[in-house]
């Protein structure tokens, strides 16, 4: 647990739980344990100190980022307050090699944190506050039923909702729109502290050594029993029914549809479906992007099939 202290955080516990019970309402004050005291910096030991400054923003986003690799966390830039990815392929571009990393957070220091969730990375449920309702509706009815577990991070997100960390599996990422909730596993990726999103940061709200893993599959039977079950994943050169891809592009959230666009659309020109182009950019049209957005992803999946590239990341292929 002691790598988790680089994404410590300098509030205090009394606004840490304040903000448990804003967020939650009754609900999440009542099933969820408030968080832990924390031990102070001083007590990490010098490097772990300053990897913690690092990610509270004392040091920058470079060194958070270096940080999260150091914890074998895959990461990658995003665009300066935004969730959008700052590389071509977005989570299939994270690594965790210190000199590229580096290139990238020197170049434009502003930009945001993005690690790559499922294994090495960290499995992350994410609950959302959204206009039309609330994800933590969800949360509780989870933890009634004894499929939280003990989460190893939560995370305050900009808009006031959370992401609960936990070890990373082989788990693909999946949506329930109707619950606002969304779990992040392969084939996704959040973003992380010091991250900042219209001028809100992402805060460590608790940190806790835990095993437990998340079982999104059976979250997603208790929570909509009548949803379409998720496609299955294919290695690169064996993709199957295009409409399979389109159906997967068309179910990506926010912060997965341009990378989830991008990878359905090399895998189609792989496989030889190139005649199915247009109908992953219109599913991606309905998953939320923009016409011109759709375009732009799938132009540069061709772009870099003409040149030859195979598409990094086949073990870290984004289908559920």
């Amino acid at each position: 647990m002691a790598e988790l202290a680089t994404i410590e955080t300098a509030q205090s516990a009394g606004a840490r739980h304040a903000w448990v019970e804003r967020a939650g309402g009754p609900g999440l004050g009542r099933d969820h344990p408030p968080p832990r005291p924390e031990p102070r910096a001083s007590a990490i030991g010098g490097r772990r100190r300053k990897e913690q400054d690092s990610v509270t923003g004392g040091g920058g986003t470079l060194r958070a980022a270096l940080a999260y690799a150091r914890m074998g966390w895959p990461v990658f830039p995003c665009r300066p307050g935004e969730k959008v990815p700052a590389t071509g392929r977005g989570f299939l571009d994270a690594t965790t090699d210190r000199e590229r990393i580096a290139s990238w957070w020197t170049a434009a220091p502003e930009r945001n944190v993005a690690v790559a969730t499922g294994a090495p990375g960290p499995d992350v449920l994410d609950v959302d506050i959204r206009p039309d309702g609330s994800g933590f509706a969800a949360f509780n009815r989870l933890q009634r039923e004894g499929m939280i577990g003990h989460p190893r991070v939560i995370i305050r997100t900009p808009g006031g909702g959370m992401h609960a960390y936990y070890p990373g599996t082989t788990q693909r990422s999946g949506h329930l729109a109707t619950c606002h909730i969304d779990f992040r596993g392969h084939g996704g990726y959040i973003l992380a502290p010091p991250s900042v999103v219209n001028g809100r940061p992402y805060v460590v709200i608790s940190r806790q050594p835990s095993q437990d893993t998340f079982d999104w599959d059976k979250a997603r039977q208790l929570l909509d029993p009548h949803a379409t079950p998720p496609v299955r994943s294919h290695r690169a050169g064996r993709v199957g029914d295009p409409r399979q891809l389109a159906a997967w592009v068309a179910a990506q959230p926010v912060g997965n549809r341009n990378a989830g666009l991008f990878w359905a659309a090399s895998r189609a020109i792989e496989s030889g479906h190139a005649d199915a182009l247009d109908g992953l950019a219109r599913a991606a049209q309905a998953a939320g992007l923009t016409p011109a957005e759709a375009s732009r992803t799938i132009r540069s999946a061709q772009r870099r099939a003409s040149e030859g590239h195979r598409p990094a990341g086949c073990d870290h292929e984004a289908a559920t």
